[in-house]
């Protein structure tokens, strides 16, 4: 068969359309993914600017709440110590029950003063020095806490 000069120009025009048209889809794809790209990488940081203050709020809540409870442990040690001095001030001086009651207020004057001056934050640094001296009663004595607390629960 003989093509004429005409059909093979057709092809070549066609042929010609076809590679135009591979390249212009070529580059919309090229462009989509871009776009695609882009997008991603906005949405990305969206996420990472929400996360970042979610975060800076959960440390703010935590802050706050930790400052409330130092002052209600400031709190708790003052009527502590004020329990003490009324208990002080109303038993006897002397005797036996003088003797008694005078060591009961002397340990809750420390106490309440201990709790003041401290707070949670040196509570918690005293019983981890105190635990790192002494381990092993530590471990029997958190044994023995555990055990308590689990027969305590399976009873209710």
């Amino acid at each position: 068969m003989a093509t004429s000069h005409h059909e093979k120009k057709d092809v070549g025009t066609q042929t010609s359309n076809f590679g135009d048209k591979a390249k212009d889809f070529g580059d919309k794809a090229k462009d989509f993914g871009d776009k695609a790209k882009d997008m991603a990488a906005d949405a990305g940081s969206k996420v990472q600017d929400a996360a970042s203050a979610v975060a800076q709020k959960v440390g703010e809540a935590a802050s706050f709440v930790g400052k409330k409870a130092e002052e209600a442990t400031t709190a708790v040690g003052s009527g502590i110590k004020s329990l003490g001095g009324t208990l002080r001030e109303h038993t006897p001086n002397k005797g036996m029950l003088g003797s008694a009651s005078g060591a009961v207020a002397d340990t809750l004057e420390g106490g309440g003063r201990y709790l003041q001056d401290h707070g949670l934050s040196g509570i918690g640094a005293d019983l981890s020095t105190l635990i790192r001296r002494n381990p092993i009663p530590a471990v029997l004595i958190g044994i023995g806490v555990g055990f308590l607390l689990s027969r305590a629960t399976s009873r209710s």
